[in-house]
């Protein structure tokens, strides 16, 4: 029993956090509708078009707005309250999605507005996720920053396990205009997941949104060179070997076209990340996180070739759970990472970093594959990107070695917690607040 314990996610940020636990359950499922919508987008484009290049080409248009909005916008998030910030931004995506359904209920069928539509959508997005980044260090221990991430990325990878599978089977019977209604409907899940949140002011900070607040957000990743390996390692994997453009194609030569076939294609990634989340334990003790993000980076190449070589579709599957297991066992840790090391006046600024980097990198990964494979072959395209991954891995460790050697120091009882704002659920936990290391 003990051993099973130290091997599965740690669920204990949910039990002294009822916050965090009613911001996890809101997102999760906001997030379900979410991975609904990009189904029915690259499905919908790839029906009207019959091209990889145009379906990566979705990849573009969410990638360019999701970087320029995190990056010129993440001193917003630090000279603002976080909390209605959000709730905006998620009131503004809400009816953003409505247009998506109501284009599709109209029968309207123009690829240039659901590229305009997807671009707005990241382009909020890119102030809405980052403010949303910056909750979690408010409402947790330090030293549960890992086990909360992987609780994080465990309720991603569920949604994005569960969406696109429901979506192929809601496509089969009730059409695409049916996933974009419910991604509309359950943004109301994730208002409710913040609504109830104390006011998320930045700590220790009077700086205002400017191009010298950019700056300084800028410097802090520059000289962390922790932060910035972790960055480039991530930008590495994903923008080298995101294969989810040539997914119809693919589908479309090897096993039929069948929009189940492709919703179960989609979720495989998403089934590994479940495995890799809920079986995270030992994870969430690794000290040196940055190999550690080094070595899940090769996996997940491993598991894209293999994925590329695979005509059997059980075989497909597998391959990439394999890879998603590898993706998000990087992720848990590139986020424990930055968080323990960013201060709480620059979170909202690093968070708008780490968003670009982790949103809208591996977008432009998508573009890539997709134009590869327009002008050679989806199977190209996927093999040649996974094996660009795994060299990826191993130069960033050799060219930046101080992201191989950081060791964390979330096991120091000294660190145990950051500071949290009076009144907000963190400070009412029973576990005494100690200094945040900075």
């Amino acid at each position: 029993m003990k051993l099973f314990t130290r091997l599965v996610v740690d669920i204990a940020p949910l039990k002294e956090s009822p916050a965090f636990r009613r911001l996890l359950i809101g997102s999760g499922l906001s997030s379900i509708g979410g991975q609904m919508a990009s189904y029915a987008v690259v499905l919908q484009v790839f029906d009207l078009t019959r091209s990889t290049l145009s379906v990566g080409l979705v990849g573009l248009a969410v990638a360019v707005p999701a970087i320029v909005v995190a990056l010129a916008g993440s001193a917003v998030v630090d000279a603002t309250d976080r909390r209605k910030t959000v709730l905006t931004a998620t009131s503004l995506q809400v009816a953003l999605s409505g247009v998506l359904a109501f284009q599709a209920f109209a029968g309207l069928d123009r690829v240039w507005l659901l590229y305009c539509l997807v671009a707005a959508q990241a382009a909020v997005a890119g102030v809405n996720a980052p403010a949303r980044r910056t909750f979690m260090p408010s409402l947790l221990r330090r030293d549960q920053l890992a086990a909360g991430s992987a609780l994080q990325t465990f309720s991603m990878h569920g949604s994005a396990m569960t969406g696109p599978a429901i979506a192929g089977l809601i496509t089969a019977v009730a059409g695409l205009k049916a996933c974009y209604l419910v991604d509309a409907i359950s943004f109301g899940f994730a208002l409710y997941g913040v609504a109830r949140l104390p006011s998320m002011r930045p700590q220790g900070n009077d700086s205002r949104p400017g191009l010298r607040a950019i700056g300084e957000g800028l410097r802090f990743v520059l000289h962390k060179r922790m932060i910035l390996g972790a960055f480039i390692a991530d930008m590495s994997a994903t923008f080298l070997g995101m294969p989810i453009a040539l997914f119809p194609a693919i589908n479309a030569q090897r096993f039929g076209g069948h929009p189940e076939t492709l919703g179960l294609l989609t979720t495989a990634i998403a089934v590994g990340g479940i495995l890799g989340s809920a079986l995270s334990g030992p994870v969430s003790r690794v000290t040196r996180q940055g190999l550690g993000m080094l070595v899940a980076g090769a996996i997940w190449g491993v598991g894209l070739v293999a994925f590329g070589l695979s005509d059997v579709f059980w075989l497909a599957f597998l391959t990439l759970v394999v890879a998603g297991a590898g993706d998000v066992t990087a992720v848990v840790l590139r986020t424990a990472l930055v968080q323990g090391v960013t201060p709480d006046e620059l979170r909202g600024r690093v968070s708008s970093a780490e968003f670009a980097v982790g949103a809208g990198v591996p977008q432009l990964g998508n573009f890539r594959a997709g134009a590869v494979a327009e002008f050679t072959s989806a199977t190209t395209g996927v093999v040649s990107g996974g094996i660009a991954a795994i060299i990826g891995a191993a130069l960033v460790g050799m060219l930046i070695p101080s992201l191989v050697t950081f060791r964390s120091h979330h096991r120091d009882p000294s660190a145990a917690r950051i500071p949290v704002e009076r009144g907000s659920p963190a400070a009412k936990t029973k576990v005494p607040d100690t200094h945040r290391d900075s």
